[in-house]
C-alpha cells in the first residue's frame, strides 16, 4: 500500500474530497497496537481517524515532470504517520510516494482481500522491539528493501501508462506524466531511515537519501559486542546522503555507524542534529504528542520520551526545512 502526494491542478481541486490521515480500519489497529511500541501513548480517548490532511483524493496532477521521493516510516508506524513532511515536499513540487510495510506497521488497510489475505486490515506481527531480536530485525530490513524495489518497479510501469492499482481504480489525470524517474530520492525515519540508506546502496535508481535517525549497523548477536555494519557503511555511497538526528536519541550505535559513514572519502554524506528533541520528532507525533499532553492524555515525561521538550512550532519547520533543502540541492526541480 502506498500514498502518492503531488502538486495538484488547483482549478479543479475543490471538487475532490479532503483525505483523512488514516482510514477507519488503520486508525482502529493503530489505536490498539501503537501503545505497545510506545507505552507513553494513551490507550483510550483519541479518535485517530478524525485527523484530516491538506490533500484531496484523486485530484488531477499538474502536467509537469516532478522529482519523485519515496518515504519509509519508522518501525511499527503506518505510512500516514509521516504526513507533515510529505505534504511539505508535495507542496514544493515533489511527488512523494509513502510506503506501508505490511506485518511491520501497526495496521495496514487494503482495498481488497486476496486468496492469502482474507481481511482488509493487517496488523503488526511485532510484540517486542525488533532491535532486541537480531533475526527479526534482519527480516524487517530485508522486507523493507524488497518493498522499495517493488514500488520502484511499479512506478516505472505507472510512468509508462500502466495502472498498478490493485482495485482497478483510475489513476489521477496527468499523474504518470508528472513522474520524473531520472530524479528519485528516498527518505525514512528510524528503521525507514536504515532501509532508505541501504536501498540507495542497492538500487542506483535512488539518487539521494535522507536517513532520519536510523541505525546503520545490525543488532549484535552477542551482548557487549558491536553489530556488523550495513553494506552501505562498509563500502560507502557515491550519492548524497543526509544523516538527520536528535540530541535526545543519540547513542553509541548511532555515533559508531554514522561516523563510519561520514569517514568515507568524497564527502557525499552530511550530518545535522535537532536539539531538545527525541526520536519521534521526525514523525507526525511531533505535532500530535504535545496536543495529547496538553489535553491530559499523556504525561510531560511521556512527551519528553517521545518528542523531547522542543515546541512543535520549532521542530516541525526545522525538520521540513532540512529535508526540503537537501532535496532541493540534490534533486532540483524545473
Amino acid at each position: 500500500m502506498v500514498t502518492v502526494l503531488y502538486p495538484a491542478d488547483g482549478a479543479s481541486i475543490g471538487r475532490y474530497p479532503i483525505a483523512s490521515q488514516m482510514t477507519a480500519g488503520t486508525a482502529a489497529g493503530f489505536g490498539e497496537f501503537a501503545p505497545l511500541g510506545n507505552p507513553q501513548l494513551p490507550t483510550a480517548g483519541v479518535d485517530w481517524a478524525a485527523t484530516l490532511t491538506h490533500a484531496h483524493v484523486g485530484a488531477p496532477a499538474q502536467a509537469v515532470r516532478r522529482p519523485v521521493v519515496l518515504y519509509s516510516p519508522g518501525g511499527g508506524d503506518p505510512r500516514t504517520l509521516g504526513t507533515y513532511i510529505a505534504e511539505e515536499l508535495a507542496s514544493r513540487g515533489y511527488v512523494v510516494v509513502a510506503i506501508d510495510h505490511p506485518g511491520d506497521a501497526a495496521a495496514v488497510e487494503f482495498p481488497i482481500t486476496t486468496s492469502y489475505r482474507h481481511k482488509l486490515v493487517r496488523t503488526t506481527e511485532f510484540r517486542a522491539n525488533p532491535w532486541t531480536q537480531p533475526d527479526v530485525y534482519r527480516t524487517l530490513i530485508a522486507a523493507r528493501l524488497a518493498d522499495t524495489r517493488f514500488v520502484m518497479d511499479q512506478l516505472e510501469l505507472l510512468a509508462r501508462g500502466h495502472n498498478p492499482d490493485a482495485a482497478g481504480h483510475p489513476i489521477p489525470r496527468h499523474l504518470p506524466q508528472a513522474l520524473d524517474l531520472a530524479r528519485v530520492g528516498m527518505y525514512g525515519h528510524s528503521a525507514g531511515g536504515t532501509a532508505a540508506a541501504e536501498a540507495a546502496y542497492d538500487d542506483r535508481r535512488i539518487r539521494a537519501v535522507v536517513n532520519m535517525e536510523g541505525y546503520l549497523d545490525y543488532p549484535p548477536d552477542q551482548r557487549g559486542r558491536p553489530g556488523p555494519l550495513f553494506p552501505v557503511v562498509q563500502h560507502g555511497l557515491d550519492r548524497p546522503m543526509l544523516l538527520l538526528g536528535t540530541d535526545g536519541f543519540r547513542d553509541a550505535n548511532i555515533d559508531r555507524s554514522w561516523s563510519a559513514m561520514l569517514a568515507h572519502p568524497g564527502q557525499r554524506t552530511r550530518r545535522r542534529q535537532i536539539d531538545d528533541a527525541m526520536h519521534w520528532v521526525f514523525s507526525d507525533f511531533a505535532a500530535m504528542v504535545p496536543q495529547l499532553q496538553a489535553d491530559g492524555l499523556m504525561t510531560a515525561e511521556g512527551r519528553d520520551q517521545m518528542v523531547g521538550a522542543i515546541d512543535p512550532g520549532r521542530s516541525v519547520p526545522a525538520v521540513r526545512s532540512d529535508v526540503l533543502r537537501f532535496f532541493e540541492r540534490t534533486l532540483p526541480g524545473e
